[in-house]
């Protein structure tokens, strides 16, 4: 079967109209662009956000709008391959970051998009998602899932910053995005963080398990950070030392929707990722490191971020023949893995 298909422009420009006027589009002109041989062409484009570039804007932000006519002061990083004013780092990631000053109180809202923190810088600040008051430290993960209240204060003395990832495209484009305002919450028990689950346990009073849909909220960067070192001291030859941020009652991923991980390269390790279907997105939280994509390569200081797009393998070094790197990841694939699209390429 011949791979050249009829063009739009071979047909009567009065049978155009006629389909024009009856809302009517033919599919083989376009067929090859929604259905393209063997790889699909993503929009998302290999992209750096250097954190030192992007601080000082969000400070001024600070100074020239007042939380109160800011309700979330957030710089979005946009991938140009989408359009800036898409707002988008990838088809289903969104990515911010975040300002919050001393004394601020960011107001109680919910949303159907699905959205985490992670906290970039400073300390003081707070998150209350559904009644919890979850301490904001530097790499910590904390859930805001579909739904749920949440608002954001802070008792500290600097600025803090954070990154936010949201599933705000892909709801977005459901049409099913929407908030929801709110008072302060009532406090309830707890800081989100459930220190039972990280000996492999779960509360089960009378044998039953908390109905809960998100029993964990915050998983604190110590924690994350003594695993990494962990499975790297127990397994010296493991080359991908990663961890999945996970559901304590179920074991799935922490958000049904996006995936969030935490890696350490070895000093000096270089290591290569397979192109897969979902996009991702690094953050650097400790060290330095490289993140080379194709012909491009992103070198990334502490608290940098960036996008890669699906099907593409990616290689990371650490640049540091001494000390390890830590990073934080996040990708597509649990939504990848519903749609039954996920898949890895060599």
């Amino acid at each position: 079967m011949t791979n050249e298909l009829g063009r739009l422009e071979d047909l009567p420009l009065d049978y155009r109209e006629a389909l024009t006027q009856r809302n009517l589009v033919p599919l083989w002109p376009n067929l090859r662009g929604v259905l393209p041989a063997g790889k699909p062409r993503p929009r998302t484009r290999a992209t750096h956000w250097p954190y030192a570039s992007i601080k000082p804007l969000l400070l001024r932000a600070g100074e020239l709008t007042p939380i109160e006519k800011a309700e979330r002061r957030v710089l979005v990083l946009a991938n140009p391959g989408h359009g800036l004013d898409n707002m988008q780092a990838s088809a289903a990631m969104y990515l911010g970051m975040q300002l919050l000053l001393p004394g601020e109180w960011a107001p109680s809202h919910r949303h159907t998009p699905n959205a985490v923190r992670m906290v970039v810088e400073g300390g003081g600040a707070w998150s209350m998602v559904d009644g919890e008051k979850c301490p904001m430290l530097r790499g910590d993960l904390i859930l805001t899932p579909t739904g749920l209240w949440h608002e954001h204060g802070h008792d500290g003395t600097e600025p803090v910053i954070w990154l936010d990832v949201l599933d705000l495209p892909l709801v977005y484009y459901m049409e099913t995005s929407y908030h929801v305002d709110g008072g302060r919450q009532q406090r309830v028990a707890g800081h989100g963080e459930h220190r039972h689950a990280r000996g492999g346990l779960i509360p089960t009073p009378v044998f039953e398990r908390s109905n809960k849909d998100y029993p964990m909220l915050r998983y604190p960067w110590a924690d994350a950070r003594a695993a990494l070192e962990s499975l790297a001291a127990d397994q010296p030859d493991l080359q991908a030392i990663q961890m999945t941020y996970v559901n304590p009652q179920t074991g799935g991923h922490a958000q049904n929707i996006l995936g969030f991980y935490a890696m350490m390269l070895r000093p000096g390790q270089t290591l290569t990722l397979p192109g897969r279907s979902p996009a991702m997105v690094f953050h650097l939280i400790e060290g330095g490191a490289t993140v080379r994509v194709e012909e491009q390569s992103f070198t990334l200081a502490e608290a940098d971020t960036c996008c890669v797009p699906g099907y593409t393998p990616v290689t990371l070094t650490n640049t540091a023949a001494t000390e390890p790197a830590f990073l934080f990841i996040a990708d597509e694939t649990p939504l990848h893995q519903k749609l039954g699209v996920y898949e890895t390429r060599s």
